[in-house]
């Protein structure tokens, strides 16, 4: 089925988003690295001397020296203890104050070539820079009208604002077709294998300032879309919590909710890919 973009105003949110998912930091950053990996970046000044001094107490080998020109943090531990040592890194952080909400999610940490070099607390990842992956399914009714959900207020991020059927992250035990199917189940109650017309459709990239951290957070993100056919007489049904609801909108309804402000980010802007925006 062939959807129209839209209209002005979508066109407009759709640009001035595409701005605000790529933005610099707002104040320079500095490599991570485990074990001689980059991993991640912290902003200039973060890892201050009575931070440093607590990482320390901690057991955590953190040195300042020089990668590739520039002054970098190296987390100093064999390869088969960069899990264990970033997660005392991460508790760490927690217990300053300066991790975001704490899920007792592991996410995997990659190196720039994308192998997994370790696992580390979701809740830390944004303060440390380290890129992460998600996951959205973007729902239809046979009729042609678009599934979305409104997030429970209780939601760390974006409470009550609208999502597409189902959005969330690629933990480290997952592939991303398993976390697909997790997620799908856990957020919407329908079985991926029941729906019709499962497609990858693409993908969104973010790499922007987020508030963790005492707002020395960084977000990178890679988000893969997946839309399909949700089958005439099934209903989501949140399993976990998370959704206060579900409903169903017009494509131009969609649209306009979007245009105004009542998708997060990244839902608006996996829907704009969706429409072909």
């Amino acid at each position: 089925m062939s959807i129209h973009p839209g209209g002005p105003a979508f066109a407009q949110w759709v640009a001035a988003a595409r701005l605000r998912a790529q933005r610099p930091p707002q104040q320079p950053r500095q490599p991570l690295l485990a074990a001689g990996q980059l991993v991640g970046s912290v902003a200039e000044g973060f890892l201050d001397e009575n931070r440093l001094m607590s990482f320390l107490n901690n057991g955590l080998m953190l040195l300042k020296e020089e990668h590739e020109g520039v002054l970098a943090w190296h987390l100093q531990v064999p390869a088969d203890e960069v899990t264990p040592a970033l997660n005392v890194l991460a508790a760490t952080l927690r217990d300053e104050g300066l991790c975001g909400p704490w899920r007792d999610e592991q996410l995997a940490v990659c190196n720039p070539a994308g192998e997994v070099v370790g696992t580390i607390e979701r809740g830390a990842v944004r303060v440390l820079g380290i890129a992460t992956r998600a996951v959205h399914l973007v729902g239809q009714s046979p009729d042609g009208h678009i599934w979305v959900q409104k997030r429970s207020m209780s939601k760390p991020h974006n409470p009550g604002q609208w999502d597409t059927l189902m959005g969330g992250m690629v933990s480290a035990a997952d592939t991303l077709d398993q976390a697909l199917a997790r997620e799908t189940w856990e957020e919407a109650g329908l079985r991926v294998e029941r729906l019709h017309g499962l497609t990858h459709g693409g993908h969104v990239l973010f790499s922007r300032p987020s508030s963790e951290g005492q707002g020395a957070g960084f977000m990178v993100e890679r988000i893969d879309w997946f839309s399909a056919v949700v089958p005439q007489g099934m209903q989501p049904d949140n399993q976990d919590g998370e959704v206060e609801l579900f409903d169903q909108l017009s494509p131009d309804a969609v649209r306009q909710r979007v245009a105004t402000g009542g998708f997060t980010l990244e839902a608006g802007l996996v829907l704009a890919d969706f429409f072909g925006a």
